[in-house]
């Protein structure tokens, strides 16, 4: 209904009541304000110094133009600078774009073209790509500012971080549901789908992710991750903030980098995919480094492997695992396997998270009992407002008022879920989604190929690795080698098949669709062999 009171009145009303992604840091800047907030190479800063810098930096981006609605760009790894925009963005109501660093010029060009970005920030080893993908998409005109390294035309973040200017909080109202954020997911499409998420969706979440994470104000968490993604931005940084935990950024996920780092900062906390948690088992300085102070460790993306969770309880004892199952339309949480269910559910994706509800349902939209296979369904605030600029997809998505996750799963009697398959044939490697179709459709161009379908097979390092079966035209006229130069041309690395395989057939279901289930029965072993 409409306010029953004066403008004046309803805009004060609306400031006093704002709970927005920017608030969090200055509530919590106000509590805690000399706690250690974020370490970052050899900074160290509070939350009153942290709270600080995002407010020079909101106020150099208001002066440059931006202002709400405006979408910013962020080409990255993970870092200080990062950090700050994330929260100088959402105190202005800026959508911040996070893009996926591993991303070719043509790949980034798309997402600056659909968001219509008013501004690109890209880290110094970038600026080569990002200029290229501006000029692909026409985005010649926008701010362009660097993070590292001097290039002329390209304005330096950390004068508008470090260099004296107001550091006062930004006068500008951000509703609930105004979006903060635009996340480009491959989903499982060929281009990827612009997912809009507002404090809303985001800041509900957060409270899910604490309740039923364990999470709390003393927790000092290592993020190695990259922070584009939204599972280390969303369900760990962010979270820390508005706690008023410790965040300690790391570049990327090397293992004697990460093992060093936990030691050194007495980390109690860390988020990982299944493959980094191997991948540290593995590492020659696991048994020799003090890992005493890790109490809770996450992980997602994929399931974690039985012998792996066991491993795991036999060399870190006194370390507490949860499985976080969602998606980026989801902000992106939506399940969660707790400690106590980690050996007698392993395997399983937990149950609905605290502001969740998750269904099955079949084709036409019907909920099914247990037991029975069908797609995973979720009603919550945690959910995306939309795809931008894509109504169809947004119907699509929120068929019968409840979003479609396009996963396969099953319930049990319980309440646990299991994923089962993916409906749509996403692979998910190293904790990156990959797009079959997108693959697909790059090895198409390739002369020589008749049909191909891409498919994931089980992997002890990637969890699933990409793999192509290709039917040639003619016997004997493409390699191995070829099909994976053509494809490392035209997609990001870890899209990249990591096996093909020659068939002389795709099998088909009498439709002519392609089943890629015989495919990855077929080559289920590519791996040990």
């Amino acid at each position: 209904m409409p306010s029953p009171y004066r403008a004046e009145t309803t805009e004060a009303i609306q400031h006093a009541r704002q709970h927005a992604v920017g608030d969090l840091l200055r509530r919590t800047a106000l509590r805690h304000p000399d706690r250690l907030a974020v370490v970052a190479g050899q900074r160290r800063i509070t939350y009153r110094e942290f709270d600080a810098a995002v407010n020079r930096c909101a106020h150099r981006l208001a002066e440059r133009g931006l202002g709400k609605g405006d979408r910013l760009a962020l080409l990255s790894h993970n870092g200080w600078e990062y950090a700050v925009l994330v929260f100088a963005t959402a105190k202005l109501g800026v959508v911040l774009v996070p893009v996926n660093f591993m991303l070719g010029a043509d790949e980034i060009a798309f997402i600056l073209d659909h968001a219509g970005v008013s501004g690109l920030v890209a880290e110094e080893p970038l600026l080569d790509t990002a200029a290229a993908a501006l000029e692909r998409a026409g985005r010649t005109g926008v701010l362009r500012a660097r993070i590292g390294g001097d290039r002329a035309g390209w304005e330096d973040v950390a004068d508008w971080i470090d260099s004296p200017g107001d550091a006062s909080a930004p006068d500008v109202l951000v509703a609930d549901d105004d979006p903060v954020r635009l996340m480009y997911t491959s989903g499982t499409e060929s281009r990827p789908k612009g997912v809009l998420l507002s404090s809303r969706s985001l800041i509900t979440q957060y409270v899910s992710c604490a309740i039923d994470g364990g999470m709390s104000a003393d927790d000092v968490e290592v993020h190695a991750l990259p922070l584009y993604h939204c599972a280390q931005l969303d369900c760990f940084f962010s979270v820390d903030v508005y706690l008023g935990a410790t965040s300690v950024i790391l570049p990327g996920p090397d293992p004697a980098a990460l093992l060093e780092t936990v030691a050194r900062e007495r980390a109690t906390k860390l988020f990982a995919p299944p493959t980094v948690w191997i991948s540290l088992l593995r590492h020659p300085a696991f048994d020799e480094t003090d890992l005493s102070s890790l109490r809770k460790g996450y992980y997602g993306a994929s399931a974690m492997p039985v012998e792996v969770l066991r491993e795991l309880a036999r060399r870190l004892p006194d370390v507490q695992l949860w499985n976080f199952y969602g998606q980026t339309e989801m902000s992106p949480l939506a399940t969660i396997l707790r400690p106590h269910e980690q050996l007698p559910k392993a395997g399983s994706a937990g149950r609905a998270a605290l502001n969740v509800e998750t269904r099955i349902v079949d084709d036409e939209g019907r909920e099914l009992p247990p037991g029975e296979i069908g797609e995973i369904v979720h009603r919550s605030p945690h959910a995306t407002l939309g795809y931008y600029e894509d109504e169809e997809k947004t119907a699509a998505a929120f068929d019968g008022g409840w979003f479609h996750s396009g996963d396969l799963g099953v319930l049990d009697e319980a309440g646990y879920l299991s994923v089962v398959d993916r409906k749509k044939d996403m692979i998910k490697t190293g904790g990156e989604n990959v797009a079959s179709r997108e693959v697909e459709e790059a090895l198409y161009l390739l002369e020589g190929v008749a049909e191909v379908a891409v498919f994931g097979v089980s992997h002890p390092r990637w969890i699933e690795a990409v793999t192509a079966a290709v039917v040639p035209r003619e016997e004997g006229t493409l390699t191995e080698e070829a099909v994976l130069a053509h494809a490392r041309e035209r997609l990001a690395g870890f899209k990249c098949p990591k096996y093909v395989v020659f068939v002389p057939a795709l099998p088909k279901n009498p439709s002519g669709k392609i089943v890629k289930r015989t495919l990855r029965e077929a080559h289920a072993g590519l791996a040990r062999e």
